[in-house]
């Protein structure tokens, strides 16, 4: 390669970045982003007015509840794309006790039954949380094992789990995760990468192209990190690259979901933030 086809291939890359345009991928809003003081239907219409083309609902093991949700759905157009798993926090599939673990275990059923019923195609789960008496290598083994019973259930319902990285000590690099990932040789296995939390110790975008075609989905926001202390921030306003983002997505060629995932808001507020990630997705 000769300096002048290098330097043409670096002048062309800004331009290559700017041809990709507006990204394939849907934009949705999670559930808990609502105005809680309104009507399940109410917020619904809110959140499509607002820009939002569907939605990530909670686990909700009430009957009439889900009801509830999956009629707002069809009433208004938003479609629902993806359970937010509610046990794992509370009751981790990497406990040392049994009946913690079973407590985990039966919430990831009700979301899987949830998705069914709402014809979401994601159940987002964090799988394990290492702590000062859980170690790396227990966390990953017990989670692994647990996952493993789920994968007959998720195969049957036709629904993919969508492993998320968090700020649980775990998974804490893309090789790791991908290798995470791989070892459940399931198709029904994959990545529901955030990529806001990678950005403490890493680069998403560095994530994206190695996780690749593992990732089902996506969370997004922002923060800046100061003097060890990290900050939520407005999408646009902290310290992700998101043009290098964008590349990275189109690189990969991900089409799919990206859920925004930020603090909740009335209607001005979330058109605001449907507005900033359209200007994410456009790589603007």
């Amino acid at each position: 390669m000769t300096r002048r086809t290098f330097m043409s291939g670096v002048a062309a890359a800004p331009l290559a970045a700017n041809a990709a345009g507006r990204l394939p991928i849907k934009k949705a809003v999670e559930f808990n982003m609502l105005p809680a003081t309104i009507p399940v239907l109410e917020r619904f219409q809110l959140a499509r007015d607002a820009g939002f083309e569907e939605i990530e609902c909670p686990t909700t093991p009430a009957a009439d509840k889900a009801e509830e949700i999956l009629a707002a759905s069809k009433k208004t157009g938003l479609a629902i794309h993806s359970v937010m798993n509610m046990e794992h926090w509370r009751s981790p599939l990497s406990s040392p006790d049994p009946a913690v673990v079973e407590r985990s275990m039966d919430g990831m059923r009700t979301s899987l039954q949830n998705a069914k019923l709402w014809e979401a195609s994601t159940v987002l789960l964090v799988p394990a949380v290492v702590n000062a008496e859980v170690s790396y290598a227990q966390a990953w083994e017990r989670s692994q094992r647990q996952i493993r019973k789920l994968i007959p259930l998720a195969a049957e319902l036709k629904i993919i789990i969508g492993i998320e990285e968090v700020w649980n000590k775990f998974l804490q690099s893309p090789l790791e995760f991908a290798r995470y990932v791989d070892l459940f040789e399931s198709q029904w296995i994959k990545a529901y990468f955030d990529v806001g939390n990678v950005a403490i110790n890493g680069f998403p975008q560095d994530w994206i192209r190695v996780l690749g075609k593992r990732i089902a989905k996506l969370h997004i926001k922002d923060f800046k990190f100061e003097k060890n202390v990290a900050t939520w921030t407005p999408l646009r306003e902290g310290q992700i690259d998101w043009r290098a983002v964008h590349a990275a997505l189109d690189d990969v060629g991900f089409k799919g979901t990206a859920t925004v995932e930020l603090q909740a808001g009335d209607g001005a507020y979330l058109k605001e933030v449907s507005r900033r990630f359209e200007q994410i997705l456009s790589g603007e």
